[in-house]
């Protein structure tokens, strides 16, 4: 038996793996793919204390390694369940079945869909959701990013180094992304904006991405905007399925918990960007890691 189940290898995981570790409990770390969660999908990360700038993929590297310096050991696995059987918890994974003391939920989210036609159809075939991933096959391209939070607007600038034009299609009339991040967009001589509309459909041929139909949502004109390829950043849904029936989630499927990140069952506890909040940053990830990380050797002192 485990002292401690965490569930999800982002920056709030592999945090709550470190702080867990140090205080000499066993830790086993539950991922269903690379270590580093959205880091992994992020070019630069400025806002990281003690680095100017750092590579995503780079400081979820070094996050791993801390991780595992005390002792953590790592597993690969779909989490399917949490069951309480009162002193313990059970982690149901696709082919294996942990036993724990407690549990801390680290799954993060996902990005949303715009489920308009043609978005699945041409998925990897100009339809992407992470600009570092895939906009290198995008050189001297047109692209069309859709969203105007901090995401849309910073990977629509990264896209820049690649493509010859982009063009940010956003809902408002504005963007909601951070000041300096505007600024730098509104500064670059590749970037234009399209207001006040809405993707409808995604377009082209039998291989590739050719353009998307628009609607304006004050006048609903129509229209159709040439593209290479369509990057999608409008909201992010939590990955919170297995824990439908434990009780733990609001309404819109995050996780509920109290400021020592402890959810109503006693032992379980979420940290990250499942967990229902207003900013989800690497930095409020690793706090709420260090909390859980805690709390968890605090909890297990206490039976």
């Amino acid at each position: 038996m485990y002292d401690v189940v965490i569930i999800g290898a982002g920056p709030a995981g592999m945090t709550a793996a470190l702080y867990a570790s140090r205080a000499n409990l066993s830790v086993v770390m539950i991922e269903r793919g690379a270590p580093g969660g959205q880091m992994n999908n992020t070019a630069e990360v400025e806002n990281y204390p003690g680095f100017d700038s750092i590579l995503g993929p780079d400081l979820a590297n070094k996050m791993y390694e801390s991780a595992e310096r005390f002792g953590t050991k790592n597993a690969y696995g779909i989490v399917k369940e949490i069951k309480d059987q009162g002193e313990y918890k059970e982690v149901i994974t696709d082919d294996e079945v942990y036993q724990t003391k407690t549990v801390i939920v680290a799954t993060g989210c996902d990005h949303r869909k715009l489920e308009v036609p043609g978005e699945e159809e041409y998925a990897g075939r100009g339809v992407s959701y992470c600009a570092v991933c895939d906009g290198a096959f995008f050189r001297n391209k047109k692209l069309v990013v859709v969203g105007g939070g901090d995401s849309a607007v910073e990977e629509a600038i990264y896209l820049t180094r690649f493509a010859k034009e982009v063009v940010i299609i956003h809902r408002r009339d504005e963007l909601r992304a951070q000041q300096i991040i505007q600024e730098r967009a509104f500064a670059n001589e590749k970037i234009s904006f399209i207001w006040d509309t809405v993707v409808e459909e995604i377009t082209g041929n039998d291989m590739v991405v050719q353009s998307v139909k628009t609607r304006n949502v004050k006048t609903d004109e129509v229209k159709e905007e040439a593209a290479d390829g369509v990057f999608i950043y409008v909201g992010l849904d939590p990955l919170t399925e297995p824990f439908q029936t434990a009780g733990i989630l609001n309404e819109e499927g995050w996780i509920v918990t109290d400021n020592n990140m402890q959810t109503k069952i006693p032992g379980v506890f979420a940290v990250g960007d499942a967990r229902e909040k207003e900013l989800r940053q690497i930095t409020t990830a690793v706090g709420e890691g260090s909390i859980a990380g805690q709390g968890v050797y605090n909890y297990i002192e206490s039976l």
